[in-house]
C-alpha cells in the first residue's frame, strides 16, 4: 500500500530529510485515482504529492497556450531536481501532450473527456466584477511553518474579499506556485522562473479579456512574485487598452492594513520579514495544526542600512537581491516566537478590508476611464 505524503504541509528541514529517490508529483488538477498513480510508479512505499495546478490546461476552465504551461511546469520540476530529487513528474490528464517526456505521467481525469462540468473559470456570469487572482507559493518558511504558508494566507484573503462584496468581486482558485530567486538556499522552495511566470499570467489575463472580463486584481502572498506581477499588469494594460489590471505589494501593506499591523505588532523592525511574526500569526489563526512553535528560531540580524532593510513593508530606497543565506541560518527573517493567533485573525480581517477598498477603487477607475473614452477624450476621439 502506497502512502501519499502532502508535500506542502512539510517544513524545509523535513523536505531536506526526505530520501532523494522518493517520487514527487505535481498534478494538473485534482481527483486522480491514486491507486492507478501508485501502479504507474511501481507501487513505491511512499509518494509525495505537491499542490495541484488549479487551471491552465485544456478543459480546466481557463487555458493558456501549451508552450507557456510547459515552460512553467518544467521550471517547477527542475526546482525539485536542483534539490537532488531524482523521480519528479507532472501528472496530467490523458490526451494532453506537454512535451515533458519521461517527466510526465498521464492518467484518466475528469478533464480527459471534455470541459469541467462546472463550466469555465470564472463563470461567465461574473463579467463586470473585479476578478481577484490570488497567487501564493510553495517555498520554505523556516523550521516552524509549512511550505504552503503564502498560499494559505492569500487564499483566505482572496476568498474573504469576494465573500464580503460578492456583487463586486469574484475570486479564482489560489495558484500555489510563484517565483523564488533564492530557491537554492533551503530545500522545498520551488520556482516558476521569472519570465515563465510573467508569460503565464499575461496569458491568463488575455484569455479572460477574450471572454469579456475587464477588471483584474492580481494579489500575491509571496514577496518574490511582486516585481514580476508589476510587469504583468504593465504589459496587460499596454496590450489591452480597455481593461483595468492592478496589483500591489503583498497584502496588509497598504493605507488601511499597514497602520493596524504596525500599531499592534509585538516585534520591532525586522521582526516581520519572512516566516516572522506576521506570517506565523496568520497561520496560527488559519491552521494552528501546521505551526510548530517549539521549532521557532527568531532571526532579526538582517544586514540593515538606512536605505536597505527587511521587514513586512520593505524599507529604504534601494532594491536588491543578495543571497538569502547571507542573513538567515534557518530560512526565517523575523520573530515568529511573539506571534499570536489573535493578531493573526485581526490582520487577516484588516487585509480583507483593505482588498475590499481596492476592489471598489478598481471599479471606480474603470468606470471613470470608460466614461472619458466614450466621450472621445484626447486621442480616444481620433484613433479609437
Amino acid at each position: 500500500m502506497t502512502d501519499f505524503l502532502p508535500f506542502s504541509g512539510l517544513t524545509w528541514p523535513e523536505v531536506a530529510a526526505l530520501p532523494r529517490d522518493l517520487p514527487l508529483i505535481i498534478p494538473l488538477g485534482e481527483g486522480y485515482n491514486l491507486d492507478m498513480l501508485a501502479e504507474a510508479l511501481g507501487n513505491p512505499p511512499r509518494v509525495a504529492l505537491l499542490p495541484a495546478l488549479p487551471y491552465g490546461w485544456r478543459n480546466s476552465g481557463l487555458e493558456v497556450p501549451v508552450p507557456l504551461l510547459r515552460r512553467l511546469l518544467a521550471n517547477l520540476l527542475d526546482s525539485l531536481r536542483d534539490d537532488g530529487f531524482t523521480r519528479v513528474y507532472a501528472l496530467t490528464p490523458q490526451g494532453l501532450e506537454l512535451g515533458l517526456g519521461a517527466a510526465r505521467i498521464s492518467l484518466t481525469h475528469s478533464t480527459s473527456l471534455g470541459p469541467l462540468a462546472d463550466g469555465p473559470l470564472p463563470a461567465d456570469a461574473e463579467r463586470g466584477k473585479v476578478l481577484l487572482i490570488p497567487i501564493g507559493h510553495t517555498e520554505q518558511h523556516g523550521p516552524h511553518l509549512p511550505l504552503c504558508t503564502d498560499t494559505l494566507i492569500i487564499e483566505a484573503i482572496g476568498r474573504g474579499t469576494a465573500d464580503s462584496v460578492p456583487e463586486l468581486a469574484a475570486c479564482l482558485p489560489a495558484f500555489p506556485y510563484g517565483a523564488s530567486t533564492h530557491r537554492a538556499s533551503f530545500a522545498g522552495t520551488l520556482n516558476c522562473g521569472g519570465r515563465a511566470f510573467e508569460d503565464f499570467w499575461l496569458a491568463v489575463v488575455e484569455a479572460l479579456v477574450a471572454r469579456g472580463f475587464d477588471r483584474f486584481y492580481l494579489i500575491s502572498g509571496h514577496g518574490g512574485n511582486c516585481s514580476y506581477l508589476t510587469n504583468v499588469v504593465k504589459s496587460a494594460g499596454e496590450r489591452q487598452r480597455r481593461i483595468f489590471c492592478a496589483t500591489t505589494w503583498l497584502h496588509t501593506s497598504g493605507h488601511i492594513a499597514a497602520p493596524v499591523v504596525q500599531a499592534t505588532r509585538r516585534s520591532a523592525r525586522g521582526g516581520m520579514g519572512h516566516a516572522g511574526e506576521l506570517e506565523t500569526a496568520m497561520i496560527l489563526a488559519l491552521r494552528p495544526d501546521m505551526v510548530h512553535l517549539d521549532r521557532v528560531v527568531d532571526e532579526i540580524d538582517f544586514v540593515s542600512t538606512d536605505s536597505y532593510f527587511m521587514d513586512w513593508v520593505e524599507g529604504g530606497d534601494l532594491v536588491a537581491n543578495p543571497p538569502w543565506d547571507d542573513d538567515s541560518r534557518t530560512g526565517a527573517y523575523g520573530a515568529g516566537s511573539v506571534a499570536t493567533a489573535e493578531n493573526g485573525q485581526l490582520w487577516l480581517e484588516t487585509g480583507i478590508r483593505e482588498k475590499v477598498a481596492h476592489v471598489r477603487e478598481i471599479h471606480e477607475q474603470h468606470k471613470r476611464r470608460e466614461e472619458r473614452r466614450n466621450d472621445g477624450f484626447g486621442l480616444w476621439g481620433k484613433i479609437m
